[in-house]
């Protein structure tokens, strides 16, 4: 969600983390911890966080292979290259950082083992805002878009002159520095 040097998170992984502080303490009283990870150092992360008013756990991968090892971080072999893996599949990613979720089960000895991921539109049904949607009289009135969540703005964004331009491309979130960041937006994969 956010990568590092980034200005602020990608617009549809912040729409997916709108709808975590809800869940949290049901969660808890399941046994289950939530943590977010991006590969953005903790101070850019606490920032972002911060303006969104999020309270969820998220904490940093930087200089670490965590994101890599689950296919949400493009690896240096991966920059350049047509296609990439992910989504246990070899496709074209239009960025650097991708969506993903992974769970994990700690047991009794302390063993860790991973037991699921998902990718990409895998991670609509953590979007409570797209179950409204889609029992809603126009859905999620997605189609003729360029690319399928176009019409997603940080929640800070929406206000009364917004308007969906169904023909704007993807562009990535700018980075502190002002040249384009990589994000990772979901483009119906």
């Amino acid at each position: 969600m956010l990568g590092p040097g980034w200005a602020e998170g990608c617009p549809s992984c912040s729409f997916i983390s709108d709808h975590i502080d809800g869940s949290v303490p049901h969660l808890v009283a399941r046994d289950v911890r939530l943590a977010v990870v991006s590969r953005a150092p903790l101070p850019e992360i606490e920032a972002f966080k911060k303006r969104m008013g999020w309270r969820f756990h998220w904490v940093s991968s930087n200089a670490t292979d965590f994101n890599y090892d689950y296919h949400v971080s493009m690896s240096k072999e991966e920059l350049g290259k047509d296609e990439i893996y992910y989504n246990y599949g070899m496709q074209k990613f239009p960025s650097e950082e991708r969506p993903g979720t992974s769970v994990f089960y700690k047991d009794a000895a302390g063993s860790i083992f991973h037991t699921y991921s998902s990718y990409g539109r895998g991670l609509d049904i953590l979007i409570g805002a797209y179950n409204w949607l889609d029992i809603a009289p126009k859905g999620r009135d997605e189609e003729g878009l360029k690319h399928t969540m176009a019409w997603v703005r940080h929640h800070d964004k929406y206000d009364e002159v917004y308007k969906v331009d169904a023909e704007a491309e993807y562009v990535p979130p700018a980075e502190t520095s002002g040249r384009a960041g990589a994000c990772c937006e979901h483009h119906g994969s």
